[in-house]
């Protein structure tokens, strides 16, 4: 058996990250140090969400800048890692339940713009795993359950999105969150402490703050199978906990053997 790869949890925020040497990408950085090298990496990304659950098992995945409006650097952003069929087969045979394979899409900004920080040589197949719109939450967290055996065949599990993202409400010149975000990325943080995963699937019961949260779950969901894949013998890293311009979370989640100083 290979050294069981982390399942990790990270809140991506702005693609700005890919190109600014932040608090946030530092961070990233520091993380792709301390893991052993996996032998290919799954991204369950917020932005490749569809009807019914899909899997990339093309060689050569194409980048996708899945954003509008910013400097033309970011447009520019290289990340040509190699995709992997051979772990997109592995994930088809465990998920099974109608997962379809699908190359229109490729690497978008919730892979690559904290993967070129965290893997800047990009010499790791990277492989995308969609979010099903059409699935509840319990489902995205069974999907983790799935995939758990996984991790210990080299593969690391990534979920990238924000536990708070609410663009509507977003406020440029707020530094911090407000209220109900810094509330329901608290009642996310302790429910996962106390490994009562059941209440994070259940996110509503938060009560009013859960309302604000997001309006669409597609940057939540990447969260619940990173839960799912974690191990009674992992230990739990929070970091990045931080709410940014009212209404947007970076707090992120490591399931690993040991705890490591982020």
């Amino acid at each position: 058996m290979k050294e069981r790869m982390p399942a990790l949890f990270i809140g991506h925020g702005s693609p700005m990250n890919a190109i600014e040497a932040n608090r946030f990408s530092r961070t990233w950085s520091r993380l792709g140090k301390e893991f052993k090298k996996p032998e290919a990496i799954l991204v369950v990304s917020a932005h490749w969400y569809t009807h019914r659950i899909r899997i990339s098992d093309t060689t050569y995945p194409k980048m996708i800048y899945d954003m509008y409006g910013f400097p033309e650097a970011l447009y520019n952003v290289p990340y040509p890692a190699k995709g992997s069929p051979e772990t997109a087969r592995l994930v088809k045979d465990l998920v099974q339940d109608g997962i379809q394979i699908d190359n229109s899409w490729g690497i978008d900004h919730g892979a690559w713009s904290v993967l070129c920080h965290m893997y800047p040589d990009a010499d790791i197949p990277v492989l995308q795993l969609s979010v099903d719109a059409s699935a509840d939450a319990n489902s995205q967290y069974m999907t983790g359950k799935k995939l758990a055996p996984l991790r210990d065949l080299g593969v690391m599990i990534l979920g990238s999105g924000n536990v708070v993202h609410n663009l509507a409400k977003l406020r440029w010149d707020q530094e911090d969150g407000f209220p109900w975000a810094l509330e329901f990325d608290q009642y996310i943080r302790d429910k996962i402490r106390a490994d009562d995963h059941e209440a994070v699937i259940h996110y509503k019961n938060a009560g009013d703050c859960a309302k604000n949260a997001f309006t669409t779950p597609e940057h939540f969901y990447p969260l619940l199978p990173v839960l799912g894949a974690a191990s009674s013998e992992d230990q739990l890293t929070i970091f990045n906990e931080e709410c940014l311009m009212g209404s947007l979370s970076m707090t992120s989640y490591l399931f690993d053997t040991s705890i490591l100083s982020v």
